[in-house]
């Protein structure tokens, strides 16, 4: 890719700046994942980082190799679990910049498309807080990418480049289906794309991808499909009588973490891309309404029967970015959607690393999330000195995560929770042995006596001001030997 006004004279000033924005923005978002807390998402794959499989009950692998490779780098710290995110949102923006480029040849389209997505709380946020969708976007990004290529006339190469980066798509999260949806879509229905279904590249393509995702399907197989039941058991969900609540919450959550004017701008790229590949079938915007459209029809069906998640839809923008872009909108409005944009991640960067505005917790989700679990964990150290516990259990996967991510080296933390039996964590002998187990305190019922004998309640743990953050600690007795987890 040409830096130098990517062909155009005209652009060389643009692309300069733009370099030098998302350098700045890449280190503040470095620093930010340096000094926030880890959220209990991030510290339960962390966990997995120390357990490496080919899946998970919830997501494959992807997400956990990361991890581990960022903690190699960058040690056993939140900068470390995080590192791949900022580093990532880097690369596959200047991956997008070119996506655009060769779409929309001679025009600022991919400069746009990228400012307008990483203007995005959803870039934004999902940079620094590792999650399965850090990979995911990465990897689709990089997809449409390769796809944009052979759109534009690019040589078979690229499809071979493509069936690497979708196989790495599907190891990070099961709603990458809806990415292969789209680009067989697109090579079934546009001309420019059938005429590759003669040829042999796409077809290794989709080799290779069943190659790169087979040792999910294989961790599936041998563990009764769990995974695919568990993603898979959302689709029979139907309870249409709270669609409109459900429609509404997924608008406004899209509105707020997309922030208004970029979503307004990419709902515009939508619509545009729609119509275009339907009258025209033209390949640049035809793959662009192939990589966004079959996706929001999901959503909003899933609408229907339960909430969508805020996350699950950053899979559109990457190519609604790009339409926006094509759109050409006036400066105006793309440099308005930045600058609010950009403003809005700035304040909720500023909150997640020091919670300076005093904002009442249940109207902050951030420290929701975030704060006070390295002073669950004090308190029940505080417990376990004065007991004299052999170890720590939690029967909740994140209460767990968290406290072996903050409790000292040396402390024996193990989970009674079933998904954990399911990872290669090694299992510790601690039948008949004394310990503490914290659970949630608004739990009414009593340990499972399957698992602990003799539970009795001696005190409760607290996260200070977030709603709901009481834990109950109980001395038990161990029926059984349970997985630990590692400690840093």
């Amino acid at each position: 890719m040409e830096l130098r006004g990517l062909g155009n004279p005209g652009l060389a000033f643009p692309v300069k700046a733009l370099a030098a924005v998302l350098a700045v923005v890449t280190l503040i978002r470095l620093a930010v994942a340096a000094t926030a807390p880890l959220a209990p998402d991030e510290t339960y794959y962390w966990v997995w980082s120390h357990a490496l499989a080919a899946g998970y009950l919830d997501h494959p692998p992807m997400v956990a190799l990361w991890i581990r490779a960022g903690t190699m780098l960058a040690g056993q710290t939140a900068l470390g679990v995080r590192l791949l995110g900022p580093l990532a949102g880097f690369a596959a923006s200047w991956m997008l910049l070119d996506a655009g480029r060769v779409l929309f040849p001679g025009t600022k389209a991919g400069i746009v498309a990228v400012m307008l997505l990483n203007a995005s709380l959803l870039l934004g946020v999902g940079t620094v807080i590792m999650t399965p969708d850090s990979p995911l976007l990465f990897f689709w990004t990089a997809t449409l990418w390769t796809m944009a290529r052979i759109a534009a006339g690019g040589s078979g190469v690229w499809w071979l480049a493509a069936g690497v980066f979708g196989g790495c798509t599907l190891d990070s999260k099961y709603t990458a289906l809806l990415l292969w949806v789209g680009v067989g879509l697109w090579a079934l229905l546009v001309p420019a794309g059938r005429s590759w279904l003669r040829r042999w590249q796409p077809w290794t393509a989709c080799a290779i991808g069943f190659v790169l995702f087979a040792p999910v399907l294989a961790w599936n197989a041998a563990h009764g499909w769990v995974g695919f039941v568990k993603q898979g058991g959302r689709v029979e969900d139907w309870r249409p009588a709270r669609a409109a609540g459900f429609l509404g919450e997924l608008i406004g959550g899209q509105i707020g973490l997309a922030t208004p004017l970029v979503w307004a701008l990419c709902m515009a790229g939508l619509v545009v891309a729609v119509r275009r590949a339907w009258r025209t079938r033209d390949p640049g915007w035809s793959l662009l309404a192939a990589l966004s459209l079959p996706p929001v029809l999901v959503f909003v069906q899933h609408a229907f029967g339960d909430r969508v998640q805020g996350n699950w839809p950053a899979i559109i923008y990457p190519a609604l970015a790009v339409a926006a872009g094509g759109l050409l909108p006036s400066r105006r409005w793309w440099v308005g959607a930045c600058a609010l944009g950009f403003g809005i991640t700035a304040v909720a960067y500023v909150q997640a690393a020091t919670g300076l505005l005093p904002l009442p917790a249940r109207l902050d989700p951030i420290a929701m999330r975030l704060a006070g679990w390295d002073d669950v964990a004090a308190q029940v150290r505080m417990f376990q000195d004065s007991t004299g516990a052999g170890f720590v259990a939690a029967d909740g996967y994140a209460l767990a995560s968290e406290l072996a991510w903050w409790m000292p080296a040396g402390v024996r933390v193990v989970g009674s929770d079933e998904r954990w039996t399911l990872t290669t964590l090694p299992v510790v002998p601690i039948a008949g042995r004394t310990g503490l187990l914290v659970r949630d305190a608004r739990q009414s019922d009593a340990p499972d006596p399957a698992v602990w004998r003799g539970a009795e309640r001696i005190g409760t743990v607290t996260r200070g001001r977030v709603p709901g953050g009481d834990f109950a600690v109980y001395r038990v007795t161990a029926v059984g030997d349970l997985p630990m987890l590692p400690a840093r």
